[in-house]
């Protein structure tokens, strides 16, 4: 346990817990064992510039890393942008203080026989209240020259991208694979008219239509009868004129010398 304060004036420490990253080796490369620190109730006060500060007195720090839970041992990602990445952390985190050397981690363990450490100096203030407020708010506007260019470079990314996945369709398309299956894409002469939200809109529109004559034939059971009446005199009226039909045909068919 490491005791730490926010400033001078605080009388009662916060506790920080600390112990050595392990895992197996190479199941977490972003956290490499033996040179991360896992830190445990870590404040929302307290930043990776902060942690950085506090620990770089026992060796070169890296990297920090802060989340709201431990990490499964998978690589995360890193965050591509920071106009559509962001992610606010509420409540107390879980931090990893990687070092350069695994020395440094023992050291690291061994603060806690020393006084509490503060986060917020003179030298290095951690805003709160308003003035945190006003950097959130400053740090929340979007410059549109910068959004522009992340987005122009993602999207010519991302063209690239479909560009080869397109090249690698056409030249294995026809060619068999190692157990002699041919793939085959639905692409041909005269594809498939393109989906529009119009045409979506009327098929939506036609299957409620659709669905509403279904629920309200023979919804009651007066209604099944009165169907069923009127089947019978459908019926009954169409044998009447296949009778006089066949009657009609007969009497053409007569017989008449003179």
């Amino acid at each position: 346990a490491l005791a730490v304060k926010f400033a001078e004036r605080q009388r009662s420490p916060h506790w920080l817990l600390v112990k050595e990253h392990q895992v197996r080796e190479g199941t977490d490369t972003a956290h490499p064992p033996r040179r991360t620190l896992f830190v445990l109730n870590v404040p929302p006060y307290c930043g990776p510039d902060s942690l950085s500060r506090l620990f770089s007195r026992c060796g070169h720090v890296q990297s920090v890393d802060i989340g709201d839970k431990r990490a499964s041992g998978e690589k995360k990602d890193k965050l591509r942008s920071k106009f559509f990445d962001r992610k606010t952390l509420k409540g107390f985190q879980v931090a990893y203080v990687v070092f350069r050397k695994p020395a440094a981690v023992q050291a690291a363990k061994a603060l806690s026989q020393e006084g509490p450490l503060l986060i917020s100096t003179e030298s290095h203030p951690v805003k709160t209240g308003i003035s945190k407020w006003i950097a959130n708010y400053e740090a929340s506007i979007v410059d549109p020259k910068e959004l522009k260019a992340e987005v122009d470079a993602y999207m010519q990314d991302y063209d690239k991208k479909m560009a080869e996945e397109e090249a690698k369709a056409a030249k294995e398309e026809g060619v068999p694979d190692e157990e002699g299956w041919v793939k085959v894409t639905r692409k041909g002469r005269k594809p498939g008219l393109p989906w529009t939200e119009a045409a979506n809109l009327r098929m939506l529109e036609k299957e409620k239509q659709k669905r509403a004559r279904k629920e309200l034939l023979n919804f009651y059971a007066w209604q099944h009868r009165e169907a069923k009446r009127e089947h019978i005199a459908q019926l009954r009226k169409k044998f009447e004129e296949d009778k006089q039909r066949i009657a009609l045909m007969r009497a053409q068919r007569k017989f008449r010398p003179y």
